[in-house]
Parts: C-alpha cells; sequence; structure tokens
C-alpha cells in the first residue's frame, strides 16, 4: 500500500454511515416502466429540495416487526429488517401499505386509509397490521442496489435501494413535512427533466435511474433481482468518489474511468484533486509521483501520453516516458525536476513514449546527463518505432533513488511483451503501485500489432503483472494513457476477459467464413465497434487470427 509519508493530503476520517433503507415502487404504464418519486422538504438535513425514492433511516425497533413480515427462503434477517424499515417508511411519508391478509388477498385500500401513519414506528405499524389481520409484504420487496454516501459528505448512509410493485388501488399522499408533490415518472423523463434543470436529483437516484431505465417492465426489474447470478442481494454497490472537472464538483462510480485516480489521490474522499486535463503543469498524485501529459491527444494517444516523475527534490529524480521529442513538454518536465533528473526510462520504443528521451538528457546540465534506459527495439519494429537505451534495463532489475535521512524510492523492471517485443512495465515496490506503459490502459484496450506485437506474449504478460500485483499487494495502476486504474488485479482480469470474449468471436467469424481473409472477418467480428476504429482493431485481430491458428489442432 502507499506510504503514509507520501500522502498529499492529511488524513480525515470520514463521518460514520447510518443505516438507512428506500424503495422504489414501480408500475407499468401505457409508455413503459414508471417510479414513484416525491420531493424532499427544502428544510431537510440531506438532500433538501432533492427528487428521491421513499425511505428513511431504519431503527432498532425494525427488527421487531419480523413477527407480522413474510419472507422468502433466501432473505435473510439484515435483509428482512431493511424490508420492514422501507414499508414503513414509505407508508409514514406517502400512506402505501405493502400489506396482505394470510390467504393473499391484498389489503383493501380503504383499510390503508382508515390506519394511523402520524406517529408510525414498527411497533406501532405491527399493531395496526396485526389488529387488522394483515402482513407486511416483504417478501415482495428485493435488492435492487447498495450505496453507501460518498465519504466527503458530513452527513452520510449505508442505503440499500429496494424495489417492489406498487400496490393496486392505492393512491400516494405525500405527509407534506417531510415529502412533498409524489409523482410517477418514467426513469429517462425524470433524467431528462434533471437535464433541463427543473427535477433536481442527487448522485445515487441519477446513476439508479439510469439503469432502471433500460427495463421495459416490473417483471423484468423483479426477475432481474430475484436470480441475480450468485443469489439474492444488490446488482451493484457503490461509494462514490468525488473530484473536481474544471473546478466543479464531479462524481464517479467504481466503473467510472477517473475513480482509481480518486482513490489514490484522495483516499479519505476530500475534494481536492482537479481531473480535467492539461499539459501545462504536473498533477500530483503522491509526493514522490507527479504525472505530466504531453500535448499529443488523439484516437490512439486518448488525452495525450502520461510522462511520469518518481522522487523528490532530496532523492532526485526518474523520469518515465518522457514521449515525443515535443520542445515545451520536454521543457516541462526538465522545469518540474528542477533539472535533477537521475534516469530516464522508456517502457517501450513506440513515437509517442521514446523519441523524447535523448533530447530531455540534453538539457540536463553536463556532467549530470541522465542514462536512458529501456529494451532495445527488436527487428520486428515499424521503423518509427526505432529505439536503443544507453543502458539495457534487465527483467528485475531495480532503480533506487536514496536521500541521506533514508527515504528510498524504488523502481523494478517487468519485462512485458506482447504490445511490443520490448515492453516492460515497472513497479514502485516501496508504495505498490504498478506502472504499466501501453500493456494496461485506462479507457480503451491496447492495440497487440503483429509482428512486432504478439497476442499469446500479451495474455502471458497479463498473467505475470496479475501474479505480481497478488504478491506485492499492488491496488493500482498508473497507465501511460489515462487516469489512475484501482483495484489492479480487477481491472487486469477484466482487460484478459476482454481479449479473450474478442478472440472467441474472430474464432466463430472465421469458423463462419473458413476460407475468408482478415477483410471479411473484421466486421464479423467486430461489429460491436464503430466503423471509424476497424483500421486499427484490424490489427489486433490480426494477432488473435495468428494466435488461433497456432494453437488450432494439427
Amino acid at each position: 500500500m502507499v506510504r503514509p509519508t507520501q500522502q498529499l493530503h492529511p488524513p480525515r476520517e470520514p463521518a460514520a454511515v447510518l443505516p438507512a433503507a428506500t424503495v422504489l415502487l414501480l408500475r407499468d404504464a401505457p409508455e413503459g416502466l414508471e417510479v414513484l418519486m416525491t420531493r424532499r422538504s427544502a428544510g431537510a438535513s440531506f438532500a433538501p429540495g432533492a427528487y428521491v425514492f421513499p425511505g428513511g433511516r431504519i431503527e432498532a425497533a425494525d427488527a421487531a416487526a419480523h413477527a407480522v413480515a413474510t419472507r422468502r427462503p433466501a432473505q435473510g434477517d439484515l435483509q428482512l429488517t431493511q424490508s420492514v424499515a422501507a414499508v414503513r417508511e414509505c407508508f409514514e411519508e406517502l400512506g402505501v401499505l405493502l400489506a396482505r391478509h394470510p390467504d393473499g388477498r391484498p389489503v383493501d385500500p380503504g383499510v390503508v386509509e382508515a390506519m394511523d401513519r402520524s406517529t408510525t414506528s414498527a411497533v406501532a405499524l405491527a399493531a395496526q397490521c396485526a389488529a387488522r389481520g394483515l402482513l407486511l409484504a416483504t417478501d415482495a420487496v428485493y435488492t435492487l442496489a447498495h450505496w453507501i454516501t460518498d465519504r466527503d459528505l458530513p452527513k452520510r448512509f449505508d442505503v440499500p435501494f429496494l424495489v417492489a410493485r406498487m400496490p393496486a388501488g392505492q393512491t400516494p399522499v405525500a405527509d407534506e413535512a417531510e415529502q412533498f408533490e409524489p409523482c410517477w415518472v418514467r426513469p429517462a423523463d425524470a433524467l431528462a427533466r434533471h437535464q433541463a434543470g427543473s427535477f433536481f436529483m442527487i448522485f445515487p437516484t441519477l446513476r439508479t435511474l439510469e439503469r432502471l431505465a433500460s427495463y421495459a417492465t416490473v417483471d423484468a426489474v423483479l426477475d432481474a433481482c430475484a436470480n441475480r447470478p450468485g443469489g439474492e442481494g444488490p446488482l451493484w454497490t457503490s461509494c462514490p468518489r468525488a473530484g473536481l472537472l474544471r473546478g466543479k464538483e464531479a462524481r464517479y462510480m467504481e466503473h467510472e474511468s477517473p475513480f482509481g485516480e480518486l482513490a489514490l489521490a484522495c483516499p479519505d474522499g476530500q475534494i481536492v484533486h482537479e481531473l480535467g486535463w492539461q499539459t501545462e503543469a504536473p498533477v500530483a498524485l503522491l509526493k514522490n509521483l507527479r504525472r505530466l501529459t504531453a500535448p499529443n491527444p488523439g484516437a490512439m494517444t486518448g488525452p495525450g501520453t502520461n510522462s511520469y516523475i518518481v522522487g523528490d527534490a532530496a532523492t532526485g529524480y526518474i523520469v518515465i516516458d518522457p514521449g515525443p521529442n515535443d520542445a515545451a513538454h520536454l521543457e516541462r518536465l526538465h522545469r518540474a525536476t528542477g533539472g535533477d533528473i537521475r534516469l530516464i526510462v522508456c517502457t517501450h520504443s513506440h513515437p509517442d513514449h521514446s523519441p523524447g528521451a535523448a533530447p530531455l538528457q540534453a538539457l540536463c546540465a553536463a556532467g549530470s546527463k541522465p542514462p536512458i534506459l529501456g529494451l532495445p527495439s527488436a527487428p520486428t519494429a515499424r521503423p518509427a518505432s526505432h529505439f536503443a537505451p544507453e543502458r539495457v534495463l534487465h527483467d528485475g532489475e531495480r532503480l533506487l533513488l536514496q536521500d541521506g535521512q533514508g527515504t528510498t524510492h524504488t523502481l523494478r523492471a517487468v519485462h512485458t511483451p506482447g504490445h511490443a517485443a520490448n515492453h516492460l512495465c515497472l513497479v514502485l515496490e516501496e508504495d505498490a503501485l504498478l506502472f504499466s506503459g501501453d500493456h494496461v490502459l485506462n479507457g480503451s484496450t491496447t492495440v497487440v500489432d503483429p509482428p512486432d506485437g504478439n497476442m499469446d506474449a500479451y495474455l502471458d504478460s497479463l498473467d505475470r503483472l496479475d501474479a505480481i500485483c497478488a504478491e506485492g499487494g499492488i491496488r493500482f495502476i498508473l497507465p501511460a494513457h489515462g487516469y489512475v486504474l484501482g483495484e489492479a488485479r480487477a481491472a487486469i482480469a477484466r482487460l484478459k476477459a476482454h481479449r479473450l470474449k474478442r478472440e472467441a468471436r474472430i474464432a466463430a467469424a472465421m469458423q463462419r467464413l473458413p476460407q475468408g481473409s482478415l477483410e471479411d472477418w473484421l466486421p464479423l467480428a467486430y461489429d460491436d465497434v464503430p466503423q471509424r476504429l476497424w483500421p486499427v482493431a484490424a490489427r489486433s485481430l490480426a494477432a488473435h487470427v495468428e494466435r488461433i491458428r497456432q494453437r488450432a489442432p494439427l
């Protein structure tokens, strides 16, 4: 894990989370699935004025109402308590009661309207149900999602987002204290109204509606929750993180590309890290780690090539991937290090990574020229990718920066052929960080272009990186393009699964057209990719075909 001494910001303990529950009441309408939402009081302590789903805190007494609650065989005690809380809050806030008679008959709407909802607790609700021979229909409540409020907020909740079908015949009536203006709305319409500024919603509500919009009917939602692979549980779990995007707060879930970078730079959730891409000054990720992105954005480079500066003023610096021969970019690297560059390392020879090495070296003062390290390009490399380091960096070799006070920054080289024959990655051992070059990217998959690229070698190198991450407890990957990736092993596993899934599509295309060519197989295997990207995809297609043919039985 990252050394605490290298974190940029003093640690701050996030507020403790409070247990709560919310429920999405759903109904089928002529134009599609609708969900019931209400507007919170403008004076509410949490999300004032926002449109939300009914719900609230889980109380100790909610567990006591199990006696009048029904449950599915797979419904555990915690899930049942959460469902009781959601049903109670729904009745209290909207006068809607999920209940039935023991023989399965639904509760009469008139009976619900006559019940007292003014001072409802779980015990009081249970007593009212028992007096009327009713059972709470908690067996019809399913878990859709699990949200944990962002670490930066002063009031935080641990909330299951539950789903249930709206009881027939009942009409929601807001309590006019906590909730106002109950309305039925299609998820897509709610999102459009929020975008237009007339229907304010907070981040978890927005993201939940975005996913809910993909379902056509109530049955489809309930079936997805009831038949989740691996058993009952949320379809997704998230504790979002926030950063600054061009000076404004922006929040992200775990699957979104900036999430890992925010986890590295601000682990306790402080909103201080700027995510907007810029090339004028280095972005600090840790005290001993900065990233300067070259001004070469494009289809192949994303926001640009990341040059990394490892070290500090006392130890001097190692520059990883100086990038293209861009004078302004190299001058910024030189200025950011105060000229105290001890080593220049190129992860591979491609023209957006290594050409800046020699010009950067030339900027350094005479007598302190840093050596250029890496692996020489192979004969299979394209002419524009020729690279000859001053010193070969051997697999497993360690590069040390050290001051007189015992602070050390150690980079270990890892040979990872596949994207290029001379590709290598680097591990910052003291902070358990992996610099992945182009082998693992954030937001896209790397191109494997034969003959210098080799798909077998690429997949084997992924396996090796996974083993290194497991052994070293590496959680973060710093790619040559895109934001920092978190949960390193999961990222590697997703990348490998994607490659193998694509290979299966290519193999199917080859079987469909056994006498076909690469040009014939490309539209079949990459029909889910925009055609403008097919020329690039064709390179990896060739690498997969080469691997498939090598593995074909004789």
